[in-house]
């Protein structure tokens, strides 16, 4: 099964004040972490998708030592939104592609194990996996080939949230599935084992 990765960076930080990606995190730019754990998913290719900060983003994802092809597109409308960034990477895929790993720039934690359980699971006919801890469902997700066809209809800064009822849900015991930096602030709690601001616990 020919699985790829879309790591979308394409955001402004807004409420970080800009130069989010490429803030320092536990001494590298923030959009780094999220490429190293794109790099350790059973993919092809990683599909970078720039945007807002695209020379500064583009900069640190070129420095990145991967083993990984990763190529580097820009989302021209990313400012309508993470669906516009989705689909920008969505149309980017190689034909051969029969499903993508979709990992947020601001994401630092995600577990290394976590993409290879997503795409054991899509590979046995569920139409798309999402992780979940303690009930809440957070990121990456993996989108399967008939799901990827409905990326176009999706509108404003929900990403693939709309497209995932069905998709079959793989429990981890690791937090760092909902952890994203919004603010600096959450530079400096990351990397213990703290909820994100906000998630209570479901089960």
């Amino acid at each position: 099964m020919a699985l790829y990765a879309l790591l979308l960076a394409a955001g402004e930080g807004r409420r970080f004040g800009g130069g989010k990606l490429t803030a320092l995190h536990r001494g590298m730019p923030l959009v780094q972490h999220a490429l190293s754990a794109a790099v350790r998913a059973p993919v092809k290719e990683i599909i970078v998708v720039l945007g807002a900060d695209a020379e500064g983003v583009g900069r640190a994802v070129a420095q990145s030592a991967v083993s990984v092809p990763v190529r580097m597109i820009i989302a021209s409308d990313w400012a309508a939104g993470m669906s516009a960034s989705l689909r920008a990477g969505v149309l980017a895929l190689p034909e051969d592609a029969e499903g993508a790993l979709v990992f947020l720039g601001d994401m630092p934690d995600v577990p290394g194990e976590l993409a290879s359980r997503l795409a054991a699971v899509v590979r046995s006919g569920a139409p798309a996996a999402v992780p979940a801890y303690l009930g809440q469902r957070g990121n990456p997700v993996l989108l399967g080939r008939t799901l990827l066809a409905k990326v176009g209809s999706l509108t404003g800064d929900r990403g693939a949230r709309m497209l995932l009822a069905d998709a079959k849900v793989v429990h981890t015991d690791d937090p760092g599935i909902l952890r994203d930096v919004d603010v600096p602030a959450d530079l400096e709690s990351h990397g213990d084992h703290r909820l994100p601001r906000g998630a209570v616990p479901s089960r």
